[in-house]
């Protein structure tokens, strides 16, 4: 049974990498957690200034800001401990022109789109323009068959989760799902879809087979 469910999970990786390429992005497909790992601190070692987008994926899982630090690296971090908010402002906005921005993504369709909900926009924003090179990281849990079902993962699986991580006091943490609600700690505030790798980006996106992440 192993052999099948990593065989279809190749499959349908490599099938989103095809379509991912076709719309300009770099892409490419892994299949476990400790080569994504290599492969990632190969990318961080190459540059200076590095940022990374709250992601449980990233941040946890795959431990990639402390490897950054590990490496010496200048990392831009605006979840420290005791920062004042506007200290955590001018940290994000330093995030925009990093050498590298890593993160990950809500949601990635079969035919190669990037599908994100953000509460403030910072991680979106340097997901679109502004870093030198973007690495977004995905696991196989997150592929959909289009938008719209790829805002329904986010609405009833992504959010709620990540509402309850950084404690927000929305309805969501309560339910369990999406209400569309008017809190203002919603985190739900800003959709974007990444159709095509924007002219002036350079977007990587690593899509690993293996679940991981909200």
């Amino acid at each position: 049974m192993k052999n099948i469910h990593e065989w279809y999970r190749e499959k349908l990786g490599n099938k989103v990498i095809d379509n991912l390429k076709k719309n300009r992005f770099n892409a490419r497909y892994i299949n476990n957690k400790a080569d994504s790992i290599n492969y990632l601190e190969e990318i961080i070692n190459e540059y200076d200034v590095i940022a990374f987008g709250g992601s449980t994926t990233v941040l946890y899982e795959l431990k990639l800001q402390d490897i950054a630090i590990s490496l010496g690296k200048n990392v831009l971090n605006h979840n420290i401990p005791n920062l004042t908010v506007e200290e955590k402002l001018k940290i994000r906005k330093k995030q925009l022109t990093a050498d590298l921005f890593i993160t990950s993504t809500n949601a990635v369709t079969v035919d190669g789109r990037l599908v994100n909900i953000d509460g403030t926009g910072n991680r979106v924003a340097a997901m679109i323009f502004g870093p030198k090179r973007v690495v977004v990281v995905c696991g196989i849990n997150k592929i959909v068959e289009n938008v719209d079902e790829a805002i329904k993962r986010i609405k009833f699986i992504s959010a709620p989760m990540n509402a309850k991580r950084v404690n927000s006091k929305t309805p969501c943490t309560e339910t369990g799902q999406c209400v569309d609600c008017n809190s203002l700690e919603r985190i739900c505030n800003i959709t974007t879809i990444i159709d095509k790798k924007p002219p002036l980006s350079n977007i990587e996106i690593i899509v690993i087979g293996e679940h991981l992440g909200f």
